[in-house]
């Protein structure tokens, strides 16, 4: 769908397929990484290519820095550290696997939605800012809604509400007296100046899946030893840090993140303060897949900080379709994936809405699936979130 819209807008939102790259030092992951690729390539995401640095191993394509058409599907794995050395020569030399997850990519989030409501407003969509006070219920049935606006409180007359309020769906799905299973977690990200040209404008996104010490020197490591508030920087990091090149040819710009300290809370805006120390600490657990960052070590980059809420069922699966008040829908909980999933998201949300035909799929999206056994039995069984 996103490719549709890319060749029909001339690829006005900037989408392209360089894929997702995770690598690991630890040669007892490899198994993971096996499994990790098996899985949804069985499930349809393209055929699993494995090199191992011998005679007969299938061809390893690189992803082109630009565009989205003819390229591989599936996953590449590969294990020879020569083949991984000549294509991501960024890496750190220990590293001894690498999977490239194919069908994944960049695209410019604030395009899209720019297409997508030029698309909507051709269509007789009228956007209205303000802040949602209240939705009137009566008979069962949503009948109206109270709107906040800057000049003044309106009402609005209609039958139809889709809950679409990102972290505050739970607040929305409050007000028709419904309790949504969304929970929020702040994520924090950074964008700063690559100015010594460390990473290649045009790599994959990088991930390192191995947990680690943060690099520090016996003189950092002592000093940070000397009080509980920073003692914590010297203890053991989850896997997790990862990057991407952000803008085109000519930026300089890398984006990293790292949850390795995630905490459920209530959404409030402003968002709360980010951790001082994150930038240092993020570059520093980069540094272990990407040796070159280790040149700013002694002179920070000035990073740019912010970020957002994801909000997650306990499972990590949206909720789309109609809530248990007619006239009222959702589409909610979209985690940190919502720029990927949100127009195929909107598709199945639409079906429901105009009561056309739902695919085979929409009753997992449903709220009802925590009213089934059988699916609660499932969820006792899953032990991974997918989430980055």
């Amino acid at each position: 769908m996103m490719e549709e819209l890319a060749r029909e807008s001339g690829n006005a939102f900037q989408l392209s397929r360089r894929g997702y790259l995770f690598v690991t030092a630890d040669p007892g992951r490899i198994a993971d990484f096996e499994r990790a690729a098996a899985e949804p390539c069985s499930l349809g995401a393209g055929p699993l290519r494995i090199h191992r640095g011998q005679p007969g191993d299938p061809e390893y394509v690189p992803a082109p820095d630009h565009g989205f058409e003819n390229l591989p599907t599936g996953a590449d794995l590969i294990l020879d550290p020569s083949l991984i050395q000549e294509h991501f020569p960024f890496l750190a030399k220990e590293v001894v696997a690498a999977l490239h997850t194919r069908r994944c990519g960049r695209l410019s989030a604030q395009q899209l939605g720019m297409l997508l409501l030029e698309q909507a407003r051709e269509h007789g969509a009228r956007l209205l800012r303000g802040r949602l006070e209240g939705v009137e219920v009566d008979g069962g049935r949503v009948r109206s809604v109270r709107v906040a606006t800057q000049s003044g409180s309106q009402t609005i007359e209609t039958e139809t509400l889709v809950n679409a309020a990102g972290p505050f769906a739970r607040q929305v799905g409050q007000m028709l007296g419904i309790d949504l299973p969304i929970s929020c977690e702040l994520h924090a990200k950074i964008s700063y100046a690559d100015s010594l040209g460390v990473l290649p404008r045009f790599a994959p996104l990088y991930y390192w899946a191995d947990p680690q010490l943060l690099p520090w020197s016996d003189e950092e490591r002592a000093l940070l030893a000397e009080t509980e508030e920073t003692r914590w920087l010297l203890e053991p990091f989850p896997s997790g840090p990862h990057g991407l090149p952000e803008g085109g040819a000519d930026s300089q710009v890398q984006l990293a993140l790292w949850t390795y300290d995630v905490k459920t809370m209530e959404p409030i805006l402003p968002l709360p303060a980010i951790d001082p120390h994150y930038f240092e600490v993020v570059l520093r657990g980069l540094s272990r897949m990407v040796p070159g960052l280790r040149s700013y070590f002694d002179r920070l980059p000035r990073p740019v900080v912010d970020g957002g809420y994801y909000a997650k069922t306990g499972e990590n699966r949206p909720l789309i379709g109609p809530m248990p008040i007619a006239g009222a829908y959702m589409i909610a909980a979209l985690s940190g994936f919502g720029i990927m999933a949100g127009c195929a998201a909107g598709e199945l949300l639409a079906a429901h809405v105009v009561g056309g035909e739902l695919p085979d799929y929409a009753p997992w999206f449903l709220l009802e699936r925590y009213d089934d056994p059988e699916y609660l039995r499932l969820l006792e069984s899953w032990d991974a979130s997918g989430q980055l």
